[in-house]
């Protein structure tokens, strides 16, 4: 199956926007939201460095509805 559709942010246009998705191959939930800026980022870095393999995304808390569905769809799949 690899990349599950999920949902996109409901407030937002659709295009463009946070997005959430289950793979179910690579066992992982992805996440599209907005890129951190550095105020932010100098915020998250207080808990520890971020790689250059990662990034720091936001996503709007109306987007937790989508986040728990990838989760439970996730859970479903047997995603480990």
């Amino acid at each position: 199956m690899a990349l599950l559709f999920i949902a996109k942010d409901p407030n937002t246009n659709g295009t463009q926007c946070p997005t959430a998705w289950v793979d179910d191959e690579a066992q992982e939930i992805v996440v599209q939201g907005w890129k951190a800026g550095e105020a932010l980022l100098a915020k998250c870095r207080q808990s520890g460095p971020i790689p250059d393999s990662e990034a720091v995304v936001r996503l709007p808390i109306r987007m937790v509805p989508a986040i728990r569905e990838a989760c439970d769809v996730a859970d479903r799949l047997g995603v480990r």
